[in-house]
């Protein structure tokens, strides 16, 4: 499998309600020294990520315009536009995401993530 259609898996895994609500499944994606710029401004960790997203509303989501760039042989740095579809709890909304994705142990895993609001 190419390395761009394998991050594209994984980075659109956490955009899936199952995965969202597993922690240990995020454990595995996530990696220990991950940290996020959230579009709010909030700096979050790997277990506070975790944490929120065990108790969110769900919103499905879509991902247009995926790009990577190899950083390094064990480093990829992904961009994409995101567009979350509209809850009763949560109008959508798009953004321009960007994720730092580490390959450790011969397994990927997100290092660091940030969401512009458009």
């Amino acid at each position: 499998m190419e390395l761009a259609d394998h991050l594209h898996d994984l980075e659109t895994r956490l955009h899936r309600q199952d995965v969202r609500a597993d922690a240990e499944a995020l454990r595995q994606l996530i990696a220990e020294d991950f940290f996020e710029f959230g579009v709010s401004g909030t700096v979050w960790t790997r277990e506070a990520v975790i944490q929120a997203l065990h108790g969110e509303a769900f919103s499905p989501r879509e991902v247009s315009e995926f790009r990577v760039t190899r950083l390094a042989d064990d480093v990829a740095l992904v961009t994409y536009r995101g567009h979350r579809q509209a809850t009763p709890e949560r109008p959508a909304a798009d953004s321009l995401r960007s994720s730092i994705w580490r390959r450790h142990d011969g397994a990927w895993q997100m290092l660091f993530h940030q969401g512009t609001v458009l």
